[in-house]
């Protein structure tokens, strides 16, 4: 790959922590695949050029948590105003058999453009979309089309042996897995498609749906041995709502998080979306073990599940990285927006929580609970560590060259800033995404996609929904 030079960049955010988290740069070079340098650097004879000026270059984004099918459930009217629950039954577990493989490609092929517009370059999907019989490989399909955009992609294979009641209600119910078919698939599809190297492009992940939910317990310690046996990480998701900590402590008498310590699903290997409903005790089993989090500030708000403790929770030694999780409860299910509402909601969160002082407490606060260089190291480095790629995620040479570059003269959103680095992620919108480089390649050159033809997207969207509707209500 021949060497290129990004010049002039008004201001460079590097995914790091404190003092590090930003670079004077102005320039950075890119030689085969990997960051070279960054500094004030000259041109190479036959080197390409690209003027950032007036630009910002923030590391790729990376989104730990997702359900790319959703992108063909977005505002389903049945679904809009529910909590989680009754939500699961009105929209995904309603239309999961509506799915074939043409609605479930157009479906991920959405979900990866929205992604790579934001400047997105990592993506790890929690696809659940399997069913004994099923008559298309929907991990294949996944693996697809994110290698037809350039993107890197983390399956995280989910699947349940067991239902809830609320999925056996269904007419169009799924049968569930056994075991055995379950740890199979995941076995043939790590053998096709899992690289384990630092900046693999290609990784496969144990993600049975959620561990209190979908597998008895002897199962998800099995499940979770031969994860391990495999060097393969392991997803779900935990302790959305306060639901979870109902129907734990009703059916094995402990926490959510101290259910999954008695199965082996906690460690550094593991992390988990949501974690929006935690005590005390649970943050400090999750610190002390080194287990994940993705979190989903949008898809919490929308569904009225709450935000998840992220001060607290890193504050004990848990790593955080950011998912956007599916459109069907996050109809905005891009990067840009994800971190914008991160940012607010943990002040938010501070903020509603501040005592007055005259009833003993210390009055205003919340403003400086997370700041954009914090949010950015979730979305990034953050990110990028939680999914085991350590050579991706952050704006360093060595490291690959995963980057996003941000024109901001293109809408009055962005005029104005005294702090321009800080724009995309604190004015939100959708900043103009001049180049997107994953591993060094082009995916994105001044807020398009090279032979995409997005209102024939549109239109192929629309016919799909229809028909998606049509076979839901016929079931």
């Amino acid at each position: 790959m021949p060497s290129l030079l990004i010049r002039n960049a008004a201001a460079i955010m590097t995914g790091l922590a404190g003092a590090a988290a930003r670079h004077a740069g102005p320039d950075l070079r890119i030689h085969d695949s990997r960051i070279a340098a960054i500094g004030r650097l000259d041109p190479l004879p036959g080197e390409t050029l690209v003027d950032a000026s007036d630009c910002v270059i923030y590391p790729a984004w990376v989104n730990t948590h997702h359900h790319l099918f959703q992108a063909l459930l977005k505002g389903e009217p049945l679904g809009i105003n529910a909590t989680l629950t009754p939500w699961l039954a009105a929209t995904p577990y309603r239309f999961r058999a509506a799915f074939d493989e043409a609605s479930f490609r157009l479906a991920a092929r959405i979900g990866l453009i929205e992604l790579a517009l934001s400047g997105c370059a990592t993506v790890a999907d929690h696809n659940y979309l399997y069913w004994p019989g099923q008559d298309f490989d929907s991990s294949a399909v996944l693996f697809e089309e994110a290698d037809a955009l350039g993107l890197r992609f983390v399956l995280c294979r989910g699947g349940a042996t067991i239902t809830r009641q609320l999925e056996a209600e269904l007419l169009q119910a799924l049968r569930p897995e056994s075991l055995e078919g379950f740890l199979a698939s995941v076995e043939a599809t790590a053998q096709r498609f899992h690289d384990p190297a630092p900046d693999s492009m290609r990784r496969v992940v144990v993600a049975p749906t959620t561990p209190p939910y979908s597998m008895r317990p002897e199962e998800l310690r099995e499940t979770a041995a031969f994860a391990r046996a495999r060097g393969l990480r392991l997803h779900s998701h935990l302790s959305e709502t306060v639901g979870y900590q109902d129907s734990v402590q009703a059916q094995h008498g402990m926490t959510p998080v101290r259910f999954c310590e008695s199965v082996d699903w906690l460690g550094e290997d593991v992390w988990f979306a949501h974690l929006v409903k935690l005590d005390p005790d649970e943050i400090a089993l999750l610190g002390a073990t080194r287990t994940g989090i993705a979190h989903c500030p949008q898809s919490n708000g929308r569904l009225g599940s709450g935000i998840a403790p992220v001060r607290a929770l890193e504050a004990a030694g848990v790593p955080v990285s950011i998912g956007v999780d599916g459109a069907a409860s996050n109809e905005a299910a891009d990067m840009i927006s994800e971190t914008h509402a991160a940012w607010l909601m943990q002040r938010a969160r501070a903020g509603h929580a501040a005592v007055p002082c005259h009833l003993g407490g210390a009055g205003e606060a919340g403003a400086d609970e997370a700041t954009v260089e914090d949010v950015i190291r979730w979305g990034s480095s953050g990110g990028a560590a939680v999914l085991g790629l350590p050579a991706t995620g952050a704006l360093v040479p060595g490291m690959a060259a995963d980057i996003a570059i941000y024109a901001l003269d293109r809408s009055p959103r962005y005029f104005g800033m005294h702090d321009i680095a800080i724009s995309p992620v604190a004015c939100g919108g959708a900043a103009h995404l001049k180049r997107l480089y994953v591993s060094g390649r082009e995916v994105v050159r001044e807020g398009a996609i090279a032979g995409l033809d997005m209102a024939e997207l549109a239109v192929r969207a629309r016919t799909a929904v229809k028909g998606m509707i049509a076979r839901a209500e016929a079931a």
